[in-house]
């Protein structure tokens, strides 16, 4: 498995402890989903401004957002629908997408919600993992199913609601 973190903000402070809290939520969210295939996924950490950016190009909506994921395997509900995809044949893996996550917009929301900007930027990364899997928040039942597996693995990192 390979799990690539690029921070390109300077706004908010990213210690080594949150970098390997991330890739420990990740690695968690895919353990969870019994994900058995080796894998890749990319992370960008980034700024209001850049994402406003990237969101008006991709969804065009000119305002900034606090997440965004992009997958490039054809999954729903953590299955594989289609050998389309992304494969790094080289090594082996399947690249499931890259998720670019505002610093800014997650501690603005940490502050806004009462908890940890450790807590908001899990939340945020977990909601991006899923959906590289596959999930959404498309009907009432979806968005429960996924914000469960959001919330159990939140449990697990001991970063619930207070």
């Amino acid at each position: 498995m390979e799990i690539f973190i690029e921070n390109i903000q300077d706004k908010i402070e990213i210690t080594d402890e949150i970098l390997e809290l991330m890739e420990k939520a990740i690695k968690m969210c895919l353990e969870h989903e019994k994900f058995e295939y080796p894998y890749e996924v990319s992370i960008i950490l980034t700024d209001n401004e850049k994402i406003r950016e990237i969101n008006y190009e991709q969804r065009n909506i000119d305002k900034p957002t606090d997440v965004l994921s992009f997958p490039i395997v054809d999954m729903y509900d953590g299955v594989i629908k289609s050998s389309q995809g992304d494969f790094d044949l080289d090594e082996g893996r399947i690249i499931l997408g890259d998720i670019l996550i505002s610093m800014e917009k997650a501690k603005e929301q940490s502050m806004e919600y009462g908890h940890s900007f450790e807590r908001e930027l899990i939340f945020l990364l977990t909601h991006g993992v899923f959906h590289l899997l596959g999930y959404d928040h498309d009907t009432p039942e979806r968005e429960k199913k996924m914000f469960e597996k959001q919330e159990a693995i939140l449990k697990s990192l001991n970063l619930e609601r207070n």
